[in-house]
């Protein structure tokens, strides 16, 4: 086989239903991997801005040294559709990026019903409603999912997976391949529940911030602020189970028992009765211990700050577009 006749098998069809700031930037990473797209919006004025708005990613991307083609490269791989029909017909992978609205996506799942192809995995990117709400009395149900990225997905390169029991295991791995194929990086939550697990996380967030502004404990701005210089650059690096783990010599066994109780408190504040209790934390203390062995942890500690270095020598450094902006 040519390399070329290689590269075309390698390729997979992808249609993107919804041409909003999600639709959008699946329909990058896409088309960055290699991929045709096709692209449908409802709307004809966001499916003729679209190319635009895509370019201007792409430029952005190539001015950080993001982007290693052309941005009307990977422009070229795009087609918009002027239906839904007409953008699917072909396609093997199926995201549908529309509005959070039950009945919308209800509406385009029974069109895509009729429409897709035979062997086609259909996706859904909702951010909290699951696959089974809107998706589970159709004839295509096992080779439906939420696939739930994070906003920009070009940028926030992770994706929840979040099958229903009638998803088929084939439908599970090959969305799994083929959004990893694009540089996602998947996270298989393994119940539906309502916001899955990327909202929750940042619900959680977002009630206490409201809470301790409602009380007049710190304004918005200073939230921000502490997020964005404190536990967002620390985040950026290592997730939430990982800093508590690092910040506290003996590891977050040590940091449950030292500061285990003060959460609680702080939890039964608001109503909220989940406690940390010794079965739990075996639980993660051996997942923690499984990723990152004991006698690792003063390396991981200076490769942490190490990197939080590369982040802060980063903010400091404008690219060639910031350049431009202010000259």
């Amino acid at each position: 086989m040519t390399e070329a006749r290689s590269e075309e098998a390698g390729r997979i069809r992808a249609a993107i239903v919804g041409a909003g700031t999600i639709g959008r930037s699946m329909a990058l990473l896409f088309a960055a991997a290699g991929h045709p797209v096709s692209l449908y919006d409802p709307d004809a004025t966001q499916r003729a801005n679209a190319p635009d708005l895509i370019g201007r990613s792409l430029t952005d991307l190539a001015s950080f040294g993001l982007l290693e083609q052309k941005a009307s490269e990977v422009l070229s791989r795009i087609r918009c559709s002027s239906s839904v029909e007409d953008a699917v017909s072909e396609a093997e992978f199926i995201h549908e990026c529309g509005p959070e609205k039950r009945e919308v996506k209800r509406a385009i799942f029974e069109q895509l019903d009729s429409c897709a192809s035979a062997e086609a995995i259909i996706a859904s990117a909702s951010s909290a409603m699951s696959i089974s709400s809107f998706a589970g009395h159709l004839s295509i149900s096992s080779r439906c999912l939420i696939a739930h990225p994070a906003n920009p997905p070009f940028l926030l390169r992770v994706i929840e997976l979040v099958p229903a029991p009638f998803t088929s295991d084939e439908t599970l791995q090959k969305a799994r391949l083929i959004l990893e194929g694009v540089g996602l990086r998947t996270i298989l939550v393994r119940k539906e529940i309502e916001g899955f697990v990327f909202n929750r996380l940042q619900g959680a967030v977002l009630r206490e911030a409201y809470c301790l502004v409602r009380d007049g404990v710190v304004s918005v701005e200073e939230i921000d602020q502490l997020v964005r210089d404190g536990l967002g650059l620390r985040w950026s690096v290592v997730g939430p189970f990982e800093t508590v783990d690092l910040n506290t010599v003996g590891g977050i066994e040590e940091h449950a028992r030292r500061l285990g109780p003060a959460y609680a408190r702080m939890g039964a504040e608001r109503g909220q009765n989940d406690p940390w209790t010794s079965d739990l934390v075996e639980e993660v203390v051996a997942q923690r211990r499984a990723a990152l062995p004991i006698v690792d942890w003063p390396a991981r500690v200076a490769w942490r700050d190490r990197q939080i270095m590369a982040a802060l020598a980063g903010r400091s450094r404008p690219s060639k577009t910031q350049v431009e902006d202010v000259s």
